[in-house]
């Protein structure tokens, strides 16, 4: 006896037959019911889900010469039974993909000037219609427009952004649906019943899956897993069988990010791609896997959750288990991850380092993993400069209490109350160890109280190495004028007045607009209240090349080769 393939063995014959498109057969019987039939019909959806079925059904229901009240074919005239011998002359069948030149669709235009002999219609059906050439389309344009009252057109697409819109205008549309997982499992069952089939309903659930929506991809994949595992289909066979990843592994890495374990995640990765998984699979199932625990966290969401039962308590368990904001950075950083897989050149790497990260999304903000962040230091700089600030007001405190002999004067409400002065240098740090930080508009502008008595000298390498530390502590939102002042070269005229020439008048108004923190910067850092800074434009003999940094750091190693030896043993960067 020959075989056949459980795909074209349960194809439906019928409209009750088919699954998982109510909605649209219903339609359709509905236009057989009543008469009201279209001369052109438009059947899209993706592979596997019925589109070419329900053509060939339709075609038989409306040649039918008795068909039922609830628009079924009757199988019993001269039509039905033409059609279920396969030699109906009222059908016919184009596979446009393979047939898609201008003289296929004029040959077939000539076709439907002939009346049908039995039957009503001739109805003409185009599969894989998207692929005909714009001449085939032009061609078949005018007849689809005002085709004979006895031809009824329907074309078949799994693509239909690339139709004609003028052959789109001229169709009922009908949209069919992929297939869902429970509607998969329950077809699955019913073959399976009538194959004498013993089954799983996670090792079907997981063809169900496989199949990705389409109905005959699932009916295949079946077959398949039917040979390899000799009419018992269970979990484990069909998941060795179909090479898919366990879904055991997913539900344990999650385990583990919520408990902070990296070592056991890099393991349990190590087993994974050892088995021959692609890491790139893995970060899509385990993103697919996020998704329906988070799905599985609100009764809402739970019926877009296409899993069988067993799944879906295993889902709420762990959801209940994982808060909103580790789900949806998770989702965040493996779609990262899925995006960058393909261009990055160490992909092993780039999955471990995103599996780090969702496992260190639930520790505390304020641990940090490695080192100190610029946030952290500067919060840890105003602690610092408050405490100092209080331990140098103590003792001034307690000299002002009133002895016995000593008359108490009352401070009056205008004098203001000197702070002390304070020197970074007091507190074992300086700004060029902190260089990474930016000092706040608030700080700035408290500079000239904090160093007040400050009057020490400093020379023009003092200036110009503090000038460049102050650019590099700037903000974030000043860092294109930062980038530029970098390239200046403040000089001391006459001491302690400092002179920077600019060369535009534009950076020269910008720089005007923040010139009293840059004064009270410099006070700070050089220890000099009486610091006075002059801002002027660049005559036309001073305008010349600016180097940057680095330009000016090659060209010293171009005279002093000794400086470059000793750059290159030390490894030293400019930064």
């Amino acid at each position: 006896m020959e075989y056949i393939v459980s795909a074209r063995k349960y194809r439906p014959m019928t409209f009750d037959a088919v699954i998982g498109q109510k909605a649209l057969v219903t339609t359709l019987k509905n236009a057989v019911s009543s008469g009201k039939l279209a001369h052109a019909y438009l059947f899209c959806g993706p592979r596997g889900v019925g589109k070419t079925t329900c053509a060939r059904i339709f075609a038989k229901v409306i040649n039918c010469e008795h068909p039922t009240p609830e628009g079924e074919a009757c199988n019993e005239c001269e039509s039905c039974q033409a059609f279920n011998e396969q030699r109906s002359y009222n059908i016919f069948e184009l596979d446009a993909a393979s047939n898609n030149g201008v003289e296929h669709i004029k040959a077939l235009m000539d076709q439907t000037r002939i009346p049908p002999q039995v039957g009503k219609y001739k109805v003409f059906i185009i599969d894989e219609v998207h692929m005909l050439s714009t001449q085939a389309f032009n061609a078949f344009l005018k007849t689809l427009e005002e085709p004979p009252a006895h031809v009824i057109f329907i074309l078949a697409t799994t693509e239909k952004h690339k139709i004609l819109p003028t052959i789109i205008s001229r169709c009922q549309i009908y949209d069919f649906e992929r297939m869902t997982v429970p509607n998969m499992v329950d077809h699955l069952k019913m073959v399976a019943a009538k194959e004498g089939v013993s089954y799983e309903e996670e090792a079907l659930n997981v063809i169900a899956e496989k199949a990705d929506g389409g109905m005959r991809d699932a009916l295949s994949i079946f077959d398949q897993a039917v040979s390899f595992c000799q009419g018992n289909i269970t979990y484990e066979r069909v998941i060795e069988d179909l090479n898919v990843l366990d879904a055991d592994n997913y539900f344990n890495i999650v385990d583990l990010a919520l408990e902070n374990k990296v070592p056991e995640i890099m393991v349990l990765l190590n087993d994974v791609l050892n088995k021959g998984f692609d890491g790139g699979h893995l970060i899509g199932g385990l993103a697919t896997h996020v998704r329906n625990v988070l799905m599985a966290k609100d009764s809402q969401t739970l019926p877009l959750l296409e899993a069988s039962q067993r799944q879906r308590e295993r889902y709420q368990a762990q959801a209940g288990k994982c808060e909103y904001r580790f789900l949806y950075r998770a989702l965040k950083l493996l779609n990262d991850c899925d995006i960058s897989y393909r261009q990055s050149p160490n992909k092993r790497l780039l999955v471990e380092l995103t599996l780090i990260q969702v496992a260190q999304i639930t520790q505390e903000e304020e641990t940090p993993v490695a080192g100190r962040s610029p946030k952290q230091l500067k919060t840890l700089f105003k602690h610092l400069i408050r405490q100092a600030l209080q331990q140098k007001a103590a003792p001034q405190v307690a000299a002002a209490k009133p002895v016995a002999h000593q008359e108490e004067k009352p401070v009056s409400k205008e004098e203001p109350v000197k702070r002390p002065a304070v020197k970074l240098s007091n507190l074992g740090m300086t700004f060029g160890s902190l260089r990474n930080t930016s000092l706040s508009e608030k700080e700035e502008k408290e500079a000239d109280t904090i160093d007040s008595k400050e009057h020490q000298t400093f020379t023009n390498e003092q200036l110009m190495m503090q000038w460049v530390g102050m650019c590099n502590r700037m903000p974030q939102q000043m860092v294109g004028i930062a980038s530029r002042m970098k390239n200046m070269e403040p000089r001391i005229l006459d001491f302690p007045k400092v002179e920077v020439v600019v060369d535009n008048e534009m950076l020269l108004e910008e720089m005007k607009d923040i010139q009293k923190r840059i004064r009270s910067t410099l006070a700070l850092t050089l220890h000099n209240s009486d610091i006075e800074l002059n801002l002027r434009l660049a005559k036309s003999d001073e305008v010349k090349k600016i180097l940057t940094r680095r330009e000016q750091l090659e060209e010293m190693m171009k005279d002093n080769p000794a400086l470059k030896k000793l750059s290159t043993m030390l490894h030293l960067e400019l930064v």
